[in-house]
C-alpha cells in the first residue's frame, strides 16, 4: 500500500444508515424454483449482444430465446469474476490509514458484494449449470508511471466502471415483466444496493483525482487514456463466444469479431457507457465520446 496518499475525507454517515436500513438476508429472500423453462427469455432482448444487428434477425426463435438464457449467465458469470477481483482490492485496504473514513462502509461493502457473489453464481449453477470462466482477452494491466494518487485512483475507478456498467442492464432487467421473477428480483435487488456503491465510488473517485490534481498533474491526460481504454475493455467482456457456441451459432469466434465491429453495437456501447464518460469528463478527465 502507498504511503504517500493521503487520508481521504469522507462523510458516509448516510449511506451507512442506508445500508443498515435496506439489509436482507440473501439466504432466505430469493424464491429459487426448480427451473426457469425454455419459453421465455432470461435476459431482456435489447441487451443481448447480437441486439440490433441482422444477426438477431437470422435466428430462430427457439435459438433467440437460448441466447437470452446463455447471455444471461455470462452477465451473472461476469459479476461474479469482477466482485472476486474488487473484493480482493478493498479488503487490502480497510482499516488503512489512507481510508480509515471510509473502514465502517467499506464493511457493508464487502458484505454485501460477497453476498451479491453467492446469489449471482447460484443462478449461474443452478440454471445454467455452470460459472463461465473469465474470457482471456488483453486489457489495460496496472497503471506504469504515475504517482500513488492516481495508481490508487484507478483501483477504484476500474471497480466503478464495473459496478456502473453492471447497473446499467440490471436497471433495465429489474421491471422487464418479460424475465423470469428470479432473474427479476435479483437485478432489483443488486441494483437497490449498487445505487450506494456507485455513490460512494464517485465520492471517493472525486477525493483522490483532487489528490492528484495537486500533487501530480501530468498523470491527468495519462489516467484519462486509461480509463477509456479499460471502458471500450469491459464492455468487450459481454461477448463471449462460448455463449454464442452454447446457444448452438455458427463460427462463434468470427461472429463475436463482426459483433464488435458492427455499427449497432458501437451505438450499445456508446448508451452503456454514457454515464460513466459523462462523469470521468465533469472531473476533467476527457475521453473520446464523453460531454459534460
Amino acid at each position: 500500500m502507498p504511503t504517500t496518499v493521503k487520508p481521504v475525507k469522507l462523510d458516509l454517515a448516510r449511506l451507512e444508515a442506508m445500508a443498515e436500513s435496506d439489509y436482507y438476508n440473501p439466504y432466505t429472500i430469493f424464491d429459487w424454483p426448480e427451473s426457469l423453462g425454455t419459453d421465455r427469455p432470461w435476459m431482456s432482448e435489447d441487451l443481448v449482444t447480437l441486439a440490433g444487428t441482422e444477426e438477431w434477425g437470422k435466428l430462430t426463435r427457439e435459438q433467440q430465446l437460448a441466447l437470452t438464457r446463455f447471455e444471461a449467465v455470462n452477465f451473472f458469470s461476469l459479476n461474479v469474476h469482477g466482485i472476486r477481483e474488487l473484493l480482493s482490492e478493498v479488503v487490502l485496504r480497510i482499516h488503512t490509514k489512507t481510508y480509515a473514513d471510509a473502514s465502517e462502509f467499506l464493511h457493508h461493502f464487502i458484505g454485501e458484494e460477497n453476498e451479491h457473489m453467492w446469489f449471482f453464481g447460484t443462478f449461474c449453477l443452478k440454471y445454467g449449470g455452470k460459472v463461465y470462466p473469465a474470457v482471456p482477452q488483453v486489457g489495460p494491466g496496472r497503471i506504469e508511471g504515475v504517482g500513488d494518487a492516481a495508481t490508487e485512483l484507478v483501483i477504484f475507478a476500474r471497480i466503478l466502471i464495473f459496478e456502473e456498467l453492471v447497473d446499467y442492464f440490471n436497471a433495465r432487467m429489474a421491471t422487464d415483466d418479460s424475465l423470469p421473477p428470479i432473474a427479476q428480483e435479483i437485478n432489483r435487488v443488486h441494483h437497490q444496493d449498487e445505487s450506494r456503491h456507485v455513490a460512494f465510488g464517485r465520492h471517493l473517485f472525486t477525493q483522490l483525482l483532487d489528490q492528484v490534481k495537486e500533487t501530480r498533474p501530468e498523470d491527468i491526460p495519462v489516467l484519462a487514456n486509461y480509463l477509456e481504454t479499460y471502458l471500450e475493455y469491459s464492455v468487450r467482456s459481454l461477448y463471449n463466444p462460448a455463449v454464442y457456441r452454447d446457444a448452438g451459432l455458427d463460427q462463434p469466434l468470427e461472429l463475436r469479431r463482426r459483433l464488435l465491429e458492427h455499427p449497432a453495437r458501437h451505438a450499445a456501447h456508446t448508451a452503456i457507457l454514457n454515464r460513466t464518460r459523462k462523469f470521468l469528463a465533469r472531473n476533467g478527465l476527457q475521453v473520446q465520446g464523453a460531454s459534460a
